[in-house]
């Protein structure tokens, strides 16, 4: 209770503060009056809701007409009847073509492993937040379970290719995953609702809407407060989450918005690195952590205690002459405090310094908090619209680890580090990353039809590290920076074959700098480690209509300047050993038959392999595809998909091999409308609707002897939902 009074009480601040800055006026010059489109309060995704009765409301994804890239569209209605409360948006992204991921202790319950897109892995694709990327300065991964909840997410739109100059991010390089959050509602109420499923997986949580206020120019704001908690799949791997979103819009006269969004999160979780398949055979499918204080992988020496927040300050207007702005301000930041044993699940005797029989174990801590603002501007010109804009971001960061003896409660283990007190650290770093990215792209309109959209985008990045102890095998004290750049161009080339018919084909550079990594080592600038770039060659049509949306497209991608490493006397060095060609094919479909039923499919067969040996690369799979049939008439909902991943590989060099798997989920949705005062909806999700039991990702490998370790499908699942709005 003292949590959720101290950050209730954050959250209330931070609205606060919003309304503050968005009820006073700002000057604008007036235009005559227009719509606003995408600058106006309304839809987040600057659309209007299709019907009920049609492909385009009811496909799990579909491209839009105007694309120039092969993207997928996921609704907020296919969120909404389709997923958990629980779930994170790698889970949601999971049904779109080229996707595949591994949540290993249910939907949610753990942060996503091995998302990929097109066998490119997190870290190597962007994530944006309404448009503001996000994510870790060292390796660009990102953190799924530590943000922002399905109740909160507008709609998805996966970018499968670096996109134009105007797309920006640290990681654009392989695509991009962008989560929109919803907008506020414009009836007010309050909205509680429930949610409880296996694995005693229980949400708790309520949504206050205060519709549209007149007397407050227009504004409208909605806060959703959750609680989550949860045993999870996997033994001893429980999570509970307390999560605060606010968002408001607030007009000004017909050509100005202004929005404010604040976000909260704090979580705990006890954390499992996989389990090997001895010990799959001898404990069960499910097994994670053990419950033996004696075992470096008992649950109370395994956990993470992490807190975030991501606040951003929003501008859109458009000019007297037609020019649109578009301005947010943001921060955001990452407390992650993590503990675990020296070796869980493996081989590693326990014996500390103190003991021969005590357990050894680490703890660890990452901080890091960005700032930046992204600038973007729509100008008309006499060929068609020009636009530029910038994007900055800095992020600080502190990560250290030290050895510890669990026997003793945490102490220090003396002498099983590297250096500090005690001999006990193993790092101690403080590094920043800078990010600047300037672009200009013109929208030439050649005719009414067709369209050529060339840019280029400056890139710039400058890392820098201060390290009193540096992470790898070197033992000395390390002050370094280094900064990367190019200029990344783009062309892309749109026609319009009919009013609901489209093509596009697009070749684009992708970027993206070294990571923090490539400093572990005494002399970093000994290692000459050029920026991994790729040129994209894609090409695709798009085909919506209230019967059907069909899309289809191929992909080449020439992805040089890989980053290897090797050790020669102790001493690790960074170098480009060469590349890799992704290709592939892909398409979607969604047909609405009538009487409420629609069909679903979509597919893609792919290929990821390194130019020298043509061996395939790590967590690509050579094929995904889904596959449904989805009823909605008036109240009733439900919607049967099932998803497959073709068979992979675990590791580098083909090996650890993994077979093809797929996975079928129920969703069954009834509003209760007939004489009750307050209509209630009531969802029931089924996850894993066969019980599938499988190996279907490799976790890693033990300390001790280098035992893999391995992630299994979590058993069925049941899920039911319970809301009203008061």
């Amino acid at each position: 209770m003292e949590f959720r009074r101290k950050y209730l009480a954050r959250m209330i601040h931070l609205a606060a503060v919003g309304g503050l800055c968005l009820s006073g006026g700002i000057s604008v010059a007036h235009a005559d009056a227009m719509s606003l489109g995408t600058v106006s309060a309304n839809s987040g995704t600057g659309s209007t809701a299709p019907s009920q009765k049609s492909a385009p409301h009811q496909a799990p994804t579909k491209t839009p007409l105007k694309a120039t890239q092969p993207t997928a569209v996921i609704s907020r209605h296919y969120i909404q009847n389709n997923v958990p409360l629980s779930a994170n948006y790698g889970s949601i992204a999971a049904v779109s073509p080229s996707v595949s991921v591994v949540d290993p202790n249910g939907p949610g319950l753990m942060e996503n492993q091995g998302l990929t897109i097109r066998g490119l892995q997190d870290g190597q694709f962007n994530v944006t937040f309404d448009g503001i990327p996000w994510g870790d300065s060292n390796d660009f991964t990102h953190h799924s379970t530590s943000y922002f909840m399905a109740n909160d997410i507008g709609a998805i739109n996966v970018n499968r290719g670096p996109g134009s100059a105007s797309t920006i991010g640290d990681a654009t390089f392989g695509g991009t995953i962008a989560i929109h959050s919803k907008d506020p509602s414009k009836t007010p109420g309050i909205v509680p609702f429930l949610s409880a499923g296996s694995f005693n997986t229980q949400i708790e949580g309520v949504q206050f809407d205060t519709g549209t206020m007149k007397h407050y120019h227009d504004a409208r704001a909605f806060l959703d407060i959750e609680t989550l908690s949860s045993k999870g799949y996997l033994t001893n791997s429980g999570q509970k989450r307390q999560n605060y979103f606010f968002k408001i819009l607030r007009p000004i006269g017909d050509n100005t918005v202004l929005s404010f969004v604040a976000m909260h999160d704090q979580i705990h979780q006890n954390v499992p690195i996989g389990a090997t398949k001895a010990e799959i055979s001898q404990h069960g499918w499910n097994y994670g952590l053990s419950s033996d204080p004696t075992k470096q992988n008992y649950y109370g020496y395994n956990y993470d205690k992490i807190s975030t927040y991501f606040v951003d300050l929003g501008l859109k207007t458009i000019f007297a002459n037609g020019t649109q702005l578009d301005n947010k301000l943001y921060t955001y930041g990452y407390t992650h405090y993590g503990f675990n044993g020296a070796d869980p699940n493996g081989e590693q005797p326990n014996g500390t310094y103190y003991g021969a029989n005590n357990v050894p174990g680490q703890r660890m801590s990452m901080i890091y908090q960005s700032v930046g603002d992204l600038l973007r501007l729509v100008q008309p010109i006499a060929i068609g619209d020009l636009k530029y804009g910038i994007w900055f971001d800095h992020q600080w960061n502190t990560r250290s680890q030290y050895e510890i003896d669990w026997t003793l409660g945490g102490a220090l283990n003396q002498n099983a580090g590297k250096a500090g007190p005690y001999g006990a650290t193993d790092r101690l770093m403080y590094d920043t990353l800078d990010s600047a990215q300037p672009y200009l792209q013109l929208d030439w309109h050649l005719t009414s039809r067709l369209t050529l959209t060339p840019g280029v985008k400056y890139v710039w990045f400058k890392r820098s590290l201060n390290a009193p102890v540096n992470q790898g095998s070197s033992t000395a004290p390390l002050v370094y920076s280094k900064t990367y750049s190019d200029a990344v161009p783009s062309i892309a080339l749109h026609y319009k074959i009919a009013s609901d018919w489209t093509a596009y084909g697009q070749v684009a550079k992708g970027f993206l700098a070294p990571n923090l990594n490539t400093f572990y080592a005494p002399n970093p600038a000994a290692s000459t480690v050029k920026p991994e770039t790729t040129t994209n060659y894609q090409a695709g049509t798009a085909y919506q209509t209230d019967r059907l949306t069909l899309s289809g497209d191929v992909y080449y991608i020439d992805f040089n300047n890989k980053v290897g490493s090797r050790t020669v006397a102790g001493n690790t060095l960074f170098y480009n050993q060469g590349g890799v060609i992704y290709d592939g094919v892909e398409g979607s479909a969604t047909m609405y038959v009538g009487g409420g039923f629609s069909g679903y499919v979509n597919g893609s067969i792919n290929s990821a392999k390194e130019k020298t040996t043509h061996q395939w690369i790590a967590n690509a799979p050579k094929a995904t595809a889904a596959l449904g049939v989805i009823y909605n008439q008036g109240p009733v909902y439900g919607a049967l998909l099932d998803k497959y991943v073709g068979s992979r590989y675990g590791d580098s060099g083909q090996t650890q091999s993994l077979a093809a798997y797929s996975v079928a989920s129920l969703s069954l949705g009834y509003k209760l409308d007939a004489g009750m005062p307050h209509p209630v909806d009531v969802r029931l999700k089924i996850d894993n609707l066969l019980d599938k039991k499988a190996i279907y990702a490799l976790a890693g490998y033990t300390g001790g002897a280098n035992t893999p370790l391995y992630w299994t499908l979590p058993s069925r699942s049941f899920d039911l939902s319970v809301s009203t709005k008061f």
